[in-house]
């Protein structure tokens, strides 16, 4: 059935209507001068009677009535003033309603993280993050580096965050920090309070060690150590938990390698005393870890790029 004439009208205006046109009339309008209009759109005054010109064709009627230097709004003119007044205050009220609104990106990001972790900064990033993308779900699992580095490999997690000393080449991995390690024992192990020890009185000392503390682990550089001071002592205990370890530490199993950074307070409250060598065993990166084939929903696109950014900062920073 053809459409009646009133309503190809309006469809044309619907879809045609150059809005920029109506915006020129409603400065005409408010202004009531062409030369006033032209200067506030920065614009010339032909430019101004031109765009007057094509808006009356478009919607095929008289708006203003000129006299001279004066001129007068035509009835109809009057109207569309109105109108266009209405639109651009719908318009104005727009940005508003952007900025105030809640963000629209939803979904879930899954993080595997090594147990542990503390960085201030990184904390930040989550409370930056969900206060821009608060419809984000995250969901947060603690496990070994080793089995992170496969979840990623198969593609069944965003990100991780551990350690990865030996380069995968479907993973993309940046350094999220650095983590010194050191020797401690706890109130209960016999060199507990000792001053002046040195590595030649560790070297019998019974060990609780980290699961990836072995050679070709992500830890190996702990395994190198002892074997290269010639430590004869056990590993009587092992666990992929930094709060596993450290519980074991403090309940005197053995002497073990820990963060220094995570367990300073510990050591100044009196609960760990600080093993030779002083200047720590060595220094291992914790990396940001993710499958460079995985394809990823804009949820977690968002989140690796802002962790990413992140990440830029702070080493501008450093």
């Amino acid at each position: 059935m053809p459409s009646s004439p009133s309503h190809s009208s309006r469809r044309f205006l619907n879809d045609r209507l150059d809005w920029n046109l109506l915006r020129t009339y409603l400065v005409i309008g408010q202004e009531g001068s062409m030369s006033r209009a032209a200067a506030r759109l920065h614009i010339t005054q032909s430019a101004v009677s031109q765009a007057l010109k094509r808006l009356e064709e478009q919607l095929d009627c008289v708006l203003i009535v000129r006299s001279g230097r004066r001129f007068d709004l035509t009835e109809t003119g009057e109207e569309v003033l109105r109108i266009a007044a209405d639109i651009y205050g719908d318009v104005s009220r727009l940005g508003t309603v952007l900025e105030s609104r809640h963000d629209d990106v939803v979904g879930k990001v899954r993080i595997l993280m090594i147990s542990g972790i503390q960085s201030v900064y990184y904390d930040e990033f989550l409370a930056d993050f969900h206060e821009s993308h608060p419809n984000v779900e995250l969901e947060v699992e603690v496990m070994g580096s080793s089995d992170i580095i496969s979840s990623l490999l198969q593609k069944t997690a965003t990100v991780g965050v551990g350690l990865c000393r030996q380069r995968q080449p479907r993973l993309e991995q940046r350094v999220l920090f650095r983590e010194r390690y050191g020797y401690f024992c706890g109130q209960r192990h016999r060199l507990f309070g000792q001053e002046n020890l040195t590595l030649e009185q560790l070297a019998a000392e019974h060990f609780v060690s980290f699961t990836s503390d072995q050679l070709g682990g992500n830890l190996s550089p702990l395994t190198l150590f002892r074997d290269q001071q010639g430590f004869t002592g056990k590993i009587v205990a092992s666990s992929t938990s930094f709060e596993e370890i450290h519980r074991l530490i403090c309940a005197g199993f053995g002497i073990g390698c820990l963060p220094v950074h995570l367990v300073r307070r510990d050591v100044e409250q009196g609960l760990l005393w600080r093993l030779p060598p002083e200047e720590g065993v060595a220094d291992l990166d914790i990396q940001l870890l993710w499958n460079r084939e995985q394809k990823m929903t804009q949820a977690e696109t968002v989140f690796l790029d802002s962790f990413q950014h992140l990440l830029g900062k702070h080493e501008q920073v450093l």
